[in-house]
C-alpha cells in the first residue's frame, strides 16, 4: 500500500455498482477480495452484512457508499460502526430515492449541533 491511495468501496444495487465500476473504483485486494458487491434479489442479508463488516476492517478502503434501500437491511451493523474512517455514505440508487431522515450520519451530525450553533 506504500504510495497508493485508499479505496472506495460500494455495496449497491446492478446499476449503482456499474457506473462506480465504470468510473474506474473497482481493484482486488492481494486476497483477491472486491472492494464492491452487487446486491440482487438472491443476496442474503446475512451476506450484504458481512460483506459491511470486512469492508470496516480492510486498511485499504476509507470510504463505504452504500445503496440507502440496503442499509435499511443492515441498519443495526451500520448505527454500530463509530469510527471516522471507513466513513459509511448512504446513496441513494435509480428506483430508491434518498431520505434524510433514515441516513445515520445525518441524524449523528444533527445531534451535535442546535439551531443556537446557527445563529
Amino acid at each position: 500500500m506504500a504510495g497508493r491511495g485508499k479505496l472506495i468501496a460500494v455495496i449497491g444495487d446492478e446499476d449503482t455498482c456499474t457506473g462506480f465500476l465504470l468510473g474506474g473504483i473497482g481493484e482486488l485486494n492481494k486476497n483477491r477480495k472486491p472492494n464492491f458487491l452487487v446486491v440482487e434479489k438472491e443476496t442474503s442479508i446475512a451476506e450484504i452484512e458481512e460483506t459491511f463488516k470486512s469492508f470496516l476492517t480492510r486498511n485499504d478502503i476509507s470510504i463505504i457508499l452504500i445503496n440507502q434501500f440496503i442499509a435499511e437491511m443492515i441498519r443495526h451493523a451500520i448505527d454500530q460502526h463509530m469510527e471516522s474512517i471507513p466513513a459509511v455514505l448512504e446513496i441513494p440508487s435509480k428506483e430508491h430515492p434518498y431520505d434524510a431522515s433514515k441516513d445515520s450520519i445525518l441524524r449523528r451530525a444533527k445531534g451535535m449541533f442546535s439551531a443556537e450553533d446557527f445563529r
